[in-house]
């Protein structure tokens, strides 16, 4: 099967009387003329969109079908709220940006990174789009939220790393939603120069009320270069996020981008993955843990577009309670990819009966020479491995901790941000301790 976008029934257009994200709120959002005139276009062209419908594939087993958008209202700057405490999902930071409600705090650069030309500032603070780099490798988005996102981004965080330049240390973007009743649109510009590196952690939390974050990260990884990507999701449980990740990699870059889900009520990120350059990879990881009546939703697409190319998606969950998990990815390989390996495995352990997973991997090949793959399953806690371990004095519960800890860690230890994958397994083992009723 072919994972395509169709539509076997016309969506219902939103009702704009009832919807906050108008042109006219766009325009009003404080700015540089540029990116002002950047929100109101985006704008524009969302209102002449239809929210999409879950009869569309890529929406197949989503709860798009429950959102109203007349629930929430933008967030529209202003004085910060009040911030949380100070983030501890990683250790050795260079740099920390902070963003509460949209509105962001950069701490101060390394001296020695200013000297080089690197830069981490907020859109507003740069001269043009050009320079923001808004878009370059997005353009309008891959569907409409990211046209939301354009229009409704307070200040996007733009991190520019020239030519040659190698950081030491990773950079932290932490975004915390703490208005109930908001919509956030956190915008993350990532740009690697040729040969550069540099490592990039993106952490979301929310408080106890129910928030709507729609987040829109580019990432774009020139020649030669070496880019890692973390995205933690920590959403409170009234939480809801409905993202995109988009990527483009030139010839012999490399990218290790990693997703870690945890929270939310209704979580989604969508990944689009280019391999635009000959003898270009990208490495894509996810560990994500539901619980209660959570729902976890990754789209990926791995697009081949330059011979000699790789690409490894490796995605592994657990669902306990009630949760659901939604995986469907596609594999795409043009004709003039010649060469090309690409991999896709996504793994699922049900804690409970009454969980869920669904995995629907798929390929699209229009070439020759390639070696590509899939795999997926759904399934309770392996019975030889608890068999193993209870024969060697492990208590049955202990046992399958165990086991669903070691499922995770092939994802855990190969994120991208050493400093993070403690606290990752932090997060984690407290998630065993919520579900340690439905194991057995």
């Amino acid at each position: 099967m072919v994972l395509r976008t169709v539509r076997t029934a016309p969506p219902t257009k939103r009702s704009t009387a009832l919807s906050s994200f108008t042109a006219e709120a766009a325009a009003a959002l404080a700015g540089p003329e540029w990116l002002r005139d950047r929100r109101v276009a985006a704008a524009e062209r969302f209102a002449a969109a239809h929210l999409p419908s879950p009869e569309e594939e890529v929406w197949r087993y989503s709860r798009i079908a429950d959102l109203d958008l007349a629930a929430w209202t933008p967030a529209v700057g202003g004085p910060a709220p009040i911030a949380p405490a100070v983030d501890d999902v990683l250790s050795g930071a260079a740099v920390t940006v902070t963003v509460l409600d949209g509105v962001a705090s950069i701490s101060e650069l390394p001296a020695e990174w200013v000297a080089k030309g690197v830069v981490v500032a907020t859109a507003s603070a740069l001269t043009d789009a050009a320079a923001s780099g808004l878009g370059v490798v997005a353009a309008d988005g891959p569907d409409v939220f990211a046209t939301l996102n354009d229009a409704f981004a307070l200040d996007p965080i733009v991190i520019s790393v020239p030519r040659g330049v190698r950081l030491d240390a990773p950079i932290l973007v932490t975004n915390h939603l703490a208005t109930a009743g908001k919509a956030v649109f956190p915008r993350l510009v990532v740009r690697l120069g040729e040969g550069a590196e540099a490592t990039v952690v993106d952490h979301v939390s929310s408080g106890p009320g129910a928030v709507l974050s729609v987040p829109l990260t580019e990432l774009e990884v020139a020649r030669g270069a070496r880019l890692g990507y973390l995205h933690i999701q920590e959403l409170g449980q009234d939480g809801w996020q409905i993202g995109s990740l988009v990527a483009r990699i030139d010839q012999e870059a490399d990218l290790k981008a990693g997703l870690v889900g945890l929270g939310g009520e209704y979580a989604r990120i969508r990944t689009d993955c280019t391999l635009a350059g000959r003898g270009s990879n990208g490495d894509l990881l996810a560990a994500y843990f539901g619980e209660g009546h959570q729902t976890l939703d990754f789209r990926t697409f791995q697009h081949h577009d330059a011979p000699d190319t790789t690409s490894n998606l490796l995605f592994k969950g657990a669902v306990g309670g009630h949760s659901r998990s939604v995986y469907t990815g596609l594999i795409r390989v043009d004709k003039e990819a010649r060469g090309t390996n690409a991999f896709q495995t996504n793994r699922n352990v049900k804690l409970s009966d009454t969980a869920w997973a669904e995995s629907v991997p798929n390929l699209e090949i229009e070439t020759n020479d390639v070696h590509c793959s899939h795999a997926s399953t759904v399934g309770p806690v392996d019975a030889e491995q608890r068999f193993y371990l209870e024969s060697r004095g492990v208590a049955p519960k202990m046992a399958d901790r165990l086991i669903v800890a070691g499922f995770f860690d092939e994802v855990v230890r190969a994120l991208p941000a050493a400093g993070a994958i403690a606290a990752v397994r932090d997060r984690i083992t407290a998630k065993l301790d919520r579900t340690a009723g439905d194991l057995r």
